[in-house]
């Protein structure tokens, strides 16, 4: 089990419970179509955005198979939420879990999504004891694989024609980590 009710400093960002008053920093990026264009949801208008942060202030555990532990990334000096990080536990018997994260376009080319995603990577590994990890994203979201290989995960597979999304049919990409992979990165100078 795991469960977080203090915020996780990196070097520049922390990471925290999501609060009701996020509301407005998360709407200021969620409703926005270049963020939504590979999520599951549409731009989302503000009453939305206030059902979506309230759901992601009850998710700071993963105990079950398909918990989410969803955490604010702020940066600190302005306390203005830039994005969002979350971990699945897809099955606590074989230990698997899934990474994701949304970012205010403002805030990207920053290293925020690469520093806040390797924290997560860090609990999941290290105080979770997962296994393994996978991230998936759209084929044609390239900011997004970037950042997965960045943070060392290996492509293992492209899945073609996998749903049909928003008036197309849409290819995904999976990536992956072992918690021995991430060991031996972490031991890299």
């Amino acid at each position: 089990m795991l469960r977080i009710e203090s915020p996780i400093d990196t070097a520049r960002l922390t990471l925290r419970p999501f609060r009701p008053e996020d509301g407005a920093d998360v709407y200021d990026y969620q409703r926005r179509p270049d963020v939504a264009r590979f999520m599951r949801w549409e731009p989302r208008g503000l009453r939305d955005v206030r059902v979506a942060v309230g759901q992601m202030t009850r998710e700071t555990e993963l105990v079950s198979d398909g918990d989410c532990l969803s955490l604010a990334v702020v940066e600190p000096g302005t306390g203005t939420v830039v994005g969002q990080v979350e971990l699945v536990l897809l099955s606590a018997e074989h230990r698997q879990g899934e990474l994701g994260c949304v970012f205010h376009p403002a805030h990207q080319g920053k290293g925020f999504a690469t520093e806040a995603a390797r924290a997560l990577l860090g609990l999941g590994f290290d105080a979770l004891g997962l296994h393994r990890v996978i991230g998936r994203c759209h084929a044609a979201n390239t900011a997004s694989a970037g950042l997965l290989e960045r943070l060392g995960m290996r492509r293992e597979a492209r899945f073609v024609g996998t749903e049909f999304f928003k008036g197309a049919w849409r290819d995904d990409l999976v990536y992956a980590m072992l918690r021995e992979e991430w060991r031996a990165a972490a031991t890299r100078p």
